[in-house]
């Protein structure tokens, strides 16, 4: 993967749900040579930034054993025309999962509105062969506001 949409995980909740921040500066690499007069921020980011929120998630509540692949997203929708300079928050859910798939829903709010959503997400699920690498990528983006201890415990 190219781009890491997500910035920081504020909260995660196992086979739940998932909340979490991306700043999206006019500094972007996406945004580079793109833009002549106004740089917007492209509905296809919002959607890949939703698709890795809740790939976390799903890899978080398959203890790193799984990588899931976004193979369907339906009803999405995004708000058109959005300059960089703003703080997203994402939030997804699972609303189903099983060892070989899962079922979700996400969206992102700016200031309280919400500016892209998908109420259908279907991921199918590869076995890993490295989890840890999973696991050390996602420590670097789980960093509690209010406590320093971690959002999930290791358990060997």
């Amino acid at each position: 993967m190219r781009f890491l949409f997500c910035d920081r995980i504020i909260r995660i909740h196992k086979g739940e749900s998932i909340e979490g921040i991306k700043v999206f500066s006019l500094s972007e690499e996406f945004l580079n040579n793109h833009f002549e007069t106004l740089p917007l921020v492209p509905g296809a980011i919002f959607i890949e930034t939703m698709s890795q929120f809740m790939g976390w998630l799903i890899v978080y509540s398959h203890d790193f054993q799984c990588l899931p692949i976004p193979s369907l997203m339906d009803d999405v929708e995004v708000m058109p025309d959005m300059t960089p300079g703003f703080e997203a928050r994402v939030q997804a859910r699972i609303v189903s999962t099983t060892g070989s798939d899962s079922l979700g829903q996400a969206e992102i709010r700016v200031e309280g509105e919400v500016i892209a959503r998908a109420d259908r997400m279907i991921y199918r699920h590869f076995a890993v062969s490295d989890p840890m690498s999973l696991r050390k990528q996602f420590d670097l983006m789980v960093r509690p506001s209010e406590s320093p201890r971690p959002l999930w415990k290791s358990h060997g």
